[in-house]
Protein backbone atom coordinates (compact mmCIF):
# COMPACT_ATOMS: atom_id res chain seq x y z
CA UNK A 1 0.00 0.00 0.00
CA UNK A 2 1.40 3.39 -1.00
CA UNK A 3 1.77 6.01 1.73
CA UNK A 4 3.35 9.44 1.08
CA UNK A 5 5.00 8.34 -2.18
CA UNK A 6 6.29 5.00 -0.88
CA UNK A 7 5.27 1.38 -1.57
CA UNK A 8 5.43 -1.10 1.28
CA UNK A 9 6.13 -0.23 4.89
CA UNK A 10 5.05 3.22 6.03
CA UNK A 11 8.11 5.52 6.15
CA UNK A 12 8.93 7.74 9.11
CA UNK A 13 8.05 11.41 8.60
CA UNK A 14 8.92 14.27 10.96
CA UNK A 15 8.88 18.05 11.28
CA UNK A 16 12.57 18.13 10.30
CA UNK A 17 12.63 15.66 7.38
CA UNK A 18 10.22 14.20 4.81
CA UNK A 19 10.92 11.80 1.95
CA UNK A 20 8.60 10.84 -0.87
CA UNK A 21 6.24 12.31 -3.44
CA UNK A 22 3.35 14.02 -1.67
CA UNK A 23 -0.16 14.83 -2.76
CA UNK A 24 -2.04 17.83 -1.36
CA UNK A 25 -3.98 15.66 1.07
CA UNK A 26 -0.73 14.08 2.28
CA UNK A 27 0.76 17.48 3.04
CA UNK A 28 -2.39 18.66 4.85
CA UNK A 29 -2.46 15.50 6.95
CA UNK A 30 1.20 15.72 7.93
CA UNK A 31 0.97 19.44 8.70
CA UNK A 32 -1.97 18.71 10.99
CA UNK A 33 0.15 16.15 12.84
CA UNK A 34 3.17 18.45 13.03
CA UNK A 35 5.16 16.01 10.89
CA UNK A 36 5.85 18.02 7.73
CA UNK A 37 8.96 20.13 7.26
CA UNK A 38 7.80 23.65 6.57
CA UNK A 39 9.55 25.67 3.87
CA UNK A 40 10.83 28.36 6.20
CA UNK A 41 14.11 29.58 7.63
CA UNK A 42 15.06 31.34 10.85
CA UNK A 43 15.57 35.09 10.84
CA UNK A 44 17.16 37.09 13.65
CA UNK A 45 16.60 40.84 13.67
CA UNK A 46 17.33 44.16 15.32
CA UNK A 47 14.64 46.77 14.62
CA UNK A 48 15.21 50.30 15.98
CA UNK A 49 12.90 53.26 15.37
CA UNK A 50 13.86 56.92 14.96
CA UNK A 51 14.73 58.88 18.11
CA UNK A 52 12.74 61.85 19.38
CA UNK A 53 13.93 65.43 19.00
CA UNK A 54 14.98 67.43 22.07
CA UNK A 55 12.72 69.97 23.75
CA UNK A 56 13.15 73.73 23.54
CA UNK A 57 13.89 76.52 23.25
CA UNK A 58 12.28 77.98 26.36
CA UNK A 59 11.92 81.13 28.39
CA UNK A 60 14.79 82.23 30.62
CA UNK A 61 13.16 80.62 33.66
CA UNK A 62 12.21 77.24 32.16
CA UNK A 63 13.99 73.92 31.82
CA UNK A 64 13.58 71.54 28.89
CA UNK A 65 13.63 67.76 28.53
CA UNK A 66 15.72 65.48 26.33
CA UNK A 67 14.14 63.31 23.64
CA UNK A 68 13.43 59.62 24.10
CA UNK A 69 15.23 56.93 22.09
CA UNK A 70 13.44 54.99 19.37
CA UNK A 71 11.92 51.62 20.18
CA UNK A 72 14.48 48.80 20.27
CA UNK A 73 13.59 45.16 19.51
CA UNK A 74 16.18 42.38 19.18
CA UNK A 75 15.78 38.66 18.49
CA UNK A 76 19.51 37.98 18.14
CA UNK A 77 19.97 35.05 20.48
CA UNK A 78 23.49 36.05 21.60
CA UNK A 79 22.34 39.49 22.75
CA UNK A 80 21.79 40.00 26.45
CA UNK A 81 18.68 42.18 26.22
CA UNK A 82 16.01 43.63 24.01
CA UNK A 83 14.52 47.10 24.68
CA UNK A 84 13.93 48.16 28.25
CA UNK A 85 16.39 45.43 29.32
CA UNK A 86 13.71 42.83 28.58
CA UNK A 87 14.39 39.30 27.34
CA UNK A 88 15.54 38.83 23.76
CA UNK A 89 12.60 38.08 21.47
CA UNK A 90 11.99 34.79 19.63
CA UNK A 91 13.56 34.05 16.26
CA UNK A 92 11.19 34.78 13.37
CA UNK A 93 10.25 32.01 10.93
CA UNK A 94 10.26 33.39 7.38
CA UNK A 95 8.74 31.56 4.36
CA UNK A 96 10.93 31.28 1.27
CA UNK A 97 9.84 33.70 -1.44
CA UNK A 98 7.60 35.81 0.81
CA UNK A 99 7.76 39.60 0.42
CA UNK A 100 8.28 41.18 3.83
CA UNK A 101 7.63 44.83 4.66
CA UNK A 102 10.57 46.99 5.73
CA UNK A 103 10.38 50.58 6.99
CA UNK A 104 13.23 52.56 8.51
CA UNK A 105 12.00 55.35 10.76
CA UNK A 106 13.41 58.86 10.58
CA UNK A 107 14.55 60.80 13.62
CA UNK A 108 12.34 63.60 14.87
CA UNK A 109 13.36 67.21 14.39
CA UNK A 110 13.24 69.59 17.38
CA UNK A 111 10.09 69.02 19.46
CA UNK A 112 9.00 66.20 17.15
CA UNK A 113 8.52 62.46 17.80
CA UNK A 114 10.63 59.94 15.92
CA UNK A 115 9.03 57.61 13.35
CA UNK A 116 8.43 53.88 13.65
CA UNK A 117 10.59 51.17 12.06
CA UNK A 118 9.05 47.92 10.80
CA UNK A 119 10.19 44.49 9.68
CA UNK A 120 7.41 42.03 8.77
CA UNK A 121 5.27 41.66 11.93
CA UNK A 122 7.77 43.53 14.13
CA UNK A 123 7.09 47.23 14.81
CA UNK A 124 9.28 49.50 16.93
CA UNK A 125 7.70 52.81 17.96
CA UNK A 126 9.38 56.17 17.49
CA UNK A 127 10.98 57.98 20.42
CA UNK A 128 9.09 60.81 22.14
CA UNK A 129 9.94 64.47 21.68
CA UNK A 130 11.45 66.34 24.60
CA UNK A 131 9.28 68.22 27.06
CA UNK A 132 9.22 72.00 26.82
CA UNK A 133 9.19 74.39 29.74
CA UNK A 134 5.71 75.36 30.85
CA UNK A 135 2.94 74.48 33.29
CA UNK A 136 2.64 71.06 31.63
CA UNK A 137 4.63 69.06 29.14
CA UNK A 138 1.76 68.52 26.72
CA UNK A 139 2.58 64.97 25.67
CA UNK A 140 0.52 63.41 22.90
CA UNK A 141 0.74 60.80 20.18
CA UNK A 142 1.65 57.72 22.24
CA UNK A 143 2.88 54.98 22.17
CA UNK A 144 6.59 55.70 22.05
CA UNK A 145 9.69 53.52 22.13
CA UNK A 146 11.26 55.45 25.02
CA UNK A 147 9.72 58.44 26.80
CA UNK A 148 11.28 61.88 26.85
CA UNK A 149 12.33 64.00 29.79
CA UNK A 150 9.75 66.39 31.23
CA UNK A 151 10.12 70.15 31.03
CA UNK A 152 9.92 72.45 34.07
CA UNK A 153 8.46 75.85 34.85
CA UNK A 154 7.25 76.50 38.41
CA UNK A 155 7.64 74.60 41.68
CA UNK A 156 5.74 71.65 40.23
CA UNK A 157 7.15 68.38 38.91
CA UNK A 158 6.32 67.55 35.30
CA UNK A 159 6.40 63.84 34.58
CA UNK A 160 8.57 62.40 31.85
CA UNK A 161 7.09 60.33 29.05
CA UNK A 162 6.36 56.61 29.37
CA UNK A 163 8.19 54.11 27.20
CA UNK A 164 6.69 50.92 25.76
CA UNK A 165 7.63 47.76 27.70
CA UNK A 166 9.90 45.54 25.64
CA UNK A 167 11.04 48.51 23.54
CA UNK A 168 12.33 51.26 25.81
CA UNK A 169 12.22 53.08 29.14
CA UNK A 170 10.70 56.16 30.77
CA UNK A 171 12.01 59.70 30.71
CA UNK A 172 12.98 61.56 33.87
CA UNK A 173 10.73 64.24 35.34
CA UNK A 174 11.37 67.97 35.04
CA UNK A 175 11.74 69.85 38.34
CA UNK A 176 10.82 73.47 38.93
CA UNK A 177 12.02 75.29 42.03
CA UNK A 178 10.56 78.29 43.81
CA UNK A 179 10.68 81.86 42.63
CA UNK A 180 14.47 82.16 42.97
CA UNK A 181 15.46 78.58 42.05
CA UNK A 182 16.39 77.46 38.60
CA UNK A 183 14.33 74.88 36.69
CA UNK A 184 15.72 71.77 35.05
CA UNK A 185 14.42 69.26 32.50
CA UNK A 186 14.70 65.51 32.77
CA UNK A 187 16.75 63.23 30.58
CA UNK A 188 15.08 61.17 27.87
CA UNK A 189 14.85 57.41 28.23
CA UNK A 190 17.29 55.13 26.43
CA UNK A 191 16.79 51.55 25.28
CA UNK A 192 18.66 50.26 28.33
CA UNK A 193 18.04 52.67 31.21
CA UNK A 194 15.57 55.44 31.94
CA UNK A 195 16.37 59.14 31.84
CA UNK A 196 17.50 60.80 35.07
CA UNK A 197 15.17 63.22 36.86
CA UNK A 198 15.89 66.93 36.70
CA UNK A 199 16.55 68.71 40.01
CA UNK A 200 16.83 72.37 41.03
CA UNK A 201 19.68 73.71 38.90
CA UNK A 202 20.70 70.23 37.68
CA UNK A 203 19.17 68.72 34.51
CA UNK A 204 19.05 64.97 33.94
CA UNK A 205 21.39 63.06 31.62
CA UNK A 206 19.89 60.80 28.97
CA UNK A 207 19.34 57.10 29.61
CA UNK A 208 21.85 54.63 28.21
CA UNK A 209 21.34 52.54 25.10
CA UNK A 210 21.86 48.80 24.59
CA UNK A 211 24.65 46.83 22.94
CA UNK A 212 24.00 44.26 20.21
CA UNK A 213 26.45 41.96 18.42
CA UNK A 214 24.07 41.04 15.60
CA UNK A 215 26.57 42.34 13.00
CA UNK A 216 29.39 40.30 14.54
CA UNK A 217 30.80 43.07 16.75
CA UNK A 218 29.18 44.80 19.76
CA UNK A 219 27.63 48.20 18.99
CA UNK A 220 25.66 50.32 21.45
CA UNK A 221 22.63 52.17 20.08
CA UNK A 222 19.47 54.06 21.17
CA UNK A 223 20.66 56.48 23.85
CA UNK A 224 18.37 59.13 25.34
CA UNK A 225 18.85 62.90 24.99
CA UNK A 226 19.96 65.09 27.91
CA UNK A 227 17.81 67.71 29.65
CA UNK A 228 18.75 71.40 30.02
CA UNK A 229 18.44 73.90 32.89
CA UNK A 230 17.47 77.56 33.01
CA UNK A 231 20.47 78.02 35.33
CA UNK A 232 22.91 77.53 32.44
CA UNK A 233 23.55 73.89 33.29
CA UNK A 234 23.72 71.15 30.69
CA UNK A 235 24.22 67.40 30.72
CA UNK A 236 25.24 64.49 28.50
CA UNK A 237 23.24 62.16 26.31
CA UNK A 238 23.05 58.45 27.01
CA UNK A 239 25.52 55.92 25.62
CA UNK A 240 24.80 54.78 22.10
CA UNK A 241 24.53 58.22 20.53
CA UNK A 242 22.20 60.37 22.67
CA UNK A 243 22.59 64.14 22.16
CA UNK A 244 24.05 66.49 24.79
CA UNK A 245 21.99 69.48 25.92
CA UNK A 246 22.79 73.17 25.46
CA UNK A 247 21.90 76.63 26.83
CA UNK A 248 21.59 79.50 24.31
CA UNK A 249 23.36 77.25 21.81
CA UNK A 250 22.73 74.26 19.54
CA UNK A 251 22.21 70.97 21.36
CA UNK A 252 23.62 67.68 20.14
CA UNK A 253 21.61 65.48 17.78
CA UNK A 254 21.22 61.73 18.11
CA UNK A 255 23.62 59.67 16.00
CA UNK A 256 22.10 58.56 12.69
CA UNK A 257 21.01 54.93 12.31
CA UNK A 258 21.07 54.32 16.06
CA UNK A 259 17.61 55.57 17.05
CA UNK A 260 19.24 57.86 19.63
CA UNK A 261 17.49 61.03 20.75
CA UNK A 262 18.30 64.73 20.54
CA UNK A 263 19.42 66.86 23.48
CA UNK A 264 17.32 69.69 24.92
CA UNK A 265 18.06 73.40 24.54
CA UNK A 266 17.21 76.00 27.21
CA UNK A 267 16.60 79.76 26.82
CA UNK A 268 15.47 81.74 23.80
CA UNK A 269 18.54 81.26 21.62
CA UNK A 270 18.77 77.53 22.19
CA UNK A 271 18.30 75.09 19.32
CA UNK A 272 17.27 71.53 20.30
CA UNK A 273 19.00 68.54 18.74
CA UNK A 274 17.26 66.21 16.29
CA UNK A 275 16.72 62.53 16.87
CA UNK A 276 18.84 60.00 15.01
CA UNK A 277 17.28 57.81 12.31
CA UNK A 278 16.56 54.16 12.99
CA UNK A 279 17.87 50.96 11.42
CA UNK A 280 16.74 47.43 10.56
CA UNK A 281 19.40 44.69 10.74
CA UNK A 282 18.65 41.14 9.54
CA UNK A 283 20.73 38.00 10.19
CA UNK A 284 19.99 34.83 8.22
CA UNK A 285 21.73 31.73 6.72
CA UNK A 286 24.50 32.59 4.23
CA UNK A 287 23.02 30.17 1.69
CA UNK A 288 20.26 32.71 1.00
CA UNK A 289 20.19 35.86 -1.11
CA UNK A 290 18.15 38.93 -0.16
CA UNK A 291 16.33 40.99 -2.82
CA UNK A 292 15.15 44.59 -2.51
CA UNK A 293 11.88 43.97 -4.36
CA UNK A 294 11.05 47.59 -5.20
CA UNK A 295 14.55 49.05 -5.28
CA UNK A 296 13.58 51.58 -2.59
CA UNK A 297 15.86 50.57 0.29
CA UNK A 298 19.41 51.56 1.21
CA UNK A 299 21.11 48.39 2.41
CA UNK A 300 24.43 46.59 2.66
CA UNK A 301 25.15 42.90 3.22
CA UNK A 302 28.17 41.24 4.83
CA UNK A 303 28.99 37.68 5.90
CA UNK A 304 29.68 36.69 9.51
CA UNK A 305 30.48 33.01 9.95
CA UNK A 306 27.63 30.87 8.63
CA UNK A 307 25.26 33.86 8.39
CA UNK A 308 24.71 36.92 6.25
CA UNK A 309 23.92 40.24 7.90
CA UNK A 310 21.98 42.92 6.02
CA UNK A 311 21.80 46.44 7.45
CA UNK A 312 18.97 48.58 6.05
CA UNK A 313 19.56 52.24 6.83
CA UNK A 314 16.82 54.08 4.90
CA UNK A 315 13.68 53.63 2.89
CA UNK A 316 10.34 51.84 2.81
CA UNK A 317 9.70 48.74 0.71
CA UNK A 318 9.78 44.95 0.79
CA UNK A 319 12.46 42.27 0.77
CA UNK A 320 12.38 38.58 -0.18
CA UNK A 321 14.84 35.69 0.16
CA UNK A 322 15.76 32.80 -2.12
Amino acid sequence: MAKYGFTGAKPTQSSSANTGVFGVNDVVELLGKGKFKKQVFNMQYLVIAGGGGGGGPSGNSSGTGGGGAGGYRSSYQLDTYSGGSSSVESVLEVPFGASLTVEVGGGGSANTDGSQSVFSSVTSYGGQRGGNGGPSSGYSGSPWGSGSGGGSYTGSVNSGGTGTPGQGTNGGYGKGGGATAQRSGGGGGGAGTGGTNGQDYDPGPGGNGLSSSITGSPVTRAGGGAGASSGNYTDVGGSGGGGNSAVNATAGSGTINTGSAGGAAAKESGIPGAGGSGIVILRYPNTLTITDDLGTLTMTTATDGSDKVTSITAGTGTVSFA
